[in-house]
């Protein structure tokens, strides 16, 4: 099984690209885990742009979602939402009309925020957004690392219920894209 990981944060030291870093090690025995390209690589969406011709980034991320078994993103909050590159991503994966990347393809979330909510705002946000898409997302658990701060130290997640909470996690996640294969 192979999942690809879209990390919402392009900041060098954070917190959400730790986790998504983690997570080839803690996913169950026989997932392969690979982190896409950053959201930063591709252009900001412009419908002349696309009626140009769709941008080799957006081509190449959307063979990766569409070749993948699940799509796990990892996201910050930004006011209280999805940071812009991570909805520009997904603006651009919506605009692949040969074979849409997104619908029905097993979507997990997971946030981590130095604050008491952990990402939850924006992952509630990125629901909505991922219906519009018709992305299954895996319900629970829910994982959003609060004070993550205090939990991920120099990129590496330093607590260990922190660690093994997201593992059952992913352990869900697989059983949830097995119902979808």
């Amino acid at each position: 099984m192979k999942w690809v990981v879209l990390v919402g944060s392009v900041r060098k030291g954070s917190y959400n690209a730790a986790l998504a870093r983690a997570l080839p090690g803690l996913a169950p025995e026989g997932v392969e885990v690979a982190l896409l390209p950053s959201v930063a690589s591709l252009p900001i969406y412009d419908g002349d742009i696309e009626a140009a011709g769709m941008p080799q980034a957006v081509t190449d991320m959307g063979g990766a979602v569409a070749a993948a078994d699940g799509l796990v993103i990892v996201t910050p909050e930004y006011n209280y939402s999805v940071p812009g590159g991570l909805k520009n991503a997904l603006d651009w994966l919506s605009r692949i009309k040969e074979r849409q990347p997104l619908k029905g393809k097993p979507t997990l979330i997971m946030s981590a925020s130095p604050g008491a909510l952990g990402g939850a705002r924006a992952q509630y946000h990125l629901r909505q957004i991922l219906v519009a898409l018709d992305a299954p997302v895996m319900n629970m658990p829910e994982v959003m690392v609060s004070q993550a701060n205090k939990k991920i130290e120099d990129g590496v997640i330093t607590d260990a219920g922190t660690s093994a909470f997201i593992g059952k996690q992913l352990a869900a996640f697989q059983g949830f894209v097995e119902k979808h294969l």
